[in-house]
This record gives structure tokens, sequence and C-alpha cells, in this order.
């Protein structure tokens, strides 16, 4: 692991739960339908699945359905009238930020999500501190290419073997290795259909606070005896 001159993070399931709103999108399209709500522990491992993921979970369809489309517009829609009411940062999050400031550690966001979802969301969950947000419509590719991440190091002003990405899923690993970075599994978040023991990243950490302390403890190695 390289000693590093950023952290890039993911923003669902890394930085904030924001599955509430996510899976309350989904059952309010339910409730319209007259269907019983699902159970938001089925809802919640997609969040970071996005619009497929969750509407996969909560109504057993996929891409190739004809209807497909004009539910996830009414998904997305439906999420970005009520995309902060019970979203916030996960425990500990906070005293990660504060730590990457006070070691001087520029820090930034790299997610899927699309900016009309992120420039309104970053500022109601408290964090617009970042350094950059690369939302998924950034660039012309979403994870697990490594544009985006290659976008996040770059406007840090930093090389991307410098930094490392944090994430809660298979794809986030996919996209840090794709772009030369370490990869950081965030085991606290949703982590999807399978565990991260089996993504192959290059650490993974299981509190906000042990990824602080990892942190530190790199950086002791560049101090001179």
């Amino acid at each position: 692991m390289r000693i590093p001159s950023a952290i890039l993070f993911d923003l669902d399931g890394t930085l904030a739960d924001t599955a509430p709103d996510l899976a309350a999108a989904v059952n309010t399209m339910r409730s319209r339908r007259h269907l019983a709500p699902v159970h938001y522990l089925t809802l919640r491992p997609q969040a970071s699945a996005g619009a497929r993921g969750l509407l996969q979970a909560g109504f057993q369809i996929t891409p190739e359905h004809p209807d497909f489309e004009a539910m996830r517009t009414e998904f997305l829609e439906q999420y970005a009238s009520a995309i902060a009411i019970n979203s916030k940062l996960f425990e500990h999050v906070p005293s990660l930020l504060r730590g990457l400031d006070l070691l001087a550690l520029p820090w930034g966001i790299v997610t899927n999500k699309a900016k009309r979802f992120t420039t309104p969301l970053i500022p109601q969950i408290d964090l617009q501190e970042a350094r950059c947000v690369i939302s998924g419509d950034t660039t012309p590719h979403a994870k697990p290419h490594p544009a985006p991440l290659l976008e996040g190091a770059r406007q840090l002003g930093v090389r991307s073997q410098d930094c490392w990405y944090v994430g809660d899923d298979l794809r986030d690993i996919q996209a840090a290795e794709a772009a030369g970075m370490t990869s950081i599994a965030a085991a606290w978040g949703y982590c999807g259909a399978t565990e991260p023991a089996h993504w192959k990243a290059d650490a993974i950490v299981d509190s906000p606070l042990e990824l602080l302390e990892l942190i530190r403890a790199k950086l002791q190695q560049k101090k001179p005896a």
C-alpha cells in the first residue's frame, strides 16, 4: 500500500447512509400500485446499486423489461423530491473527515450518483467541505471505469497512484485497481451481494475510525526517523 497524498470516497454506503430515502422511494412507488412495502433490510443492500438494483429488489424488474425505463424515471423523480429526509453520515464519518483535515490530507467524493442528486444532497448532509465531487455524469463513464477516479485525482492535483479510494461495492475496488489507486473496502457500508473479503481490495476496514488509524499509520512511515 502506498502512502496516500489524498483520499477519495464513494458516497452512498461509504460516507453517507442514504438507504432510508432510496428505500422510501421504492415503497412510495409500491404504495401507488396498492402493493405492500418491501422490508427495509431487503432494500438496504441494494442502495449502492442505484435504480437498477433497487427496482429489481422492489419489483423483480430488470432493464430488459419493457416498463423498466418508465419505472426508473418514476423512481428517480420520487427520490429527488425527498432526497435528504432520513439520509445522514455514517457514525464516525465526521470524525474521520476532521482527522483528514488535521493531517492536511485532501479528500473528495467520486460517486455514480448523477449531479442532479449530488448537488442538492451534499450540503444537506454536511459534505460541502469536499475538495471535489465527481458525479456519475461528470465524465463519459461511470465506475467501475477508472475515468471518474482519475478526474478526482486531477481535480485534487495529485497523481492517481498516490490516492486511496474507499468504497463499499465491488465496482469501487475494480475502479480503484483500474485507476492505479490503493483500494479500501468499507465493510461498514451496504456491500451488495458479495462479501468484501472476495473483492481483492488492498485493505478492508470495519469502521471510519479504523480507516483513520490506517491512514495515520501509513503517514508515519514517511516521517524521518
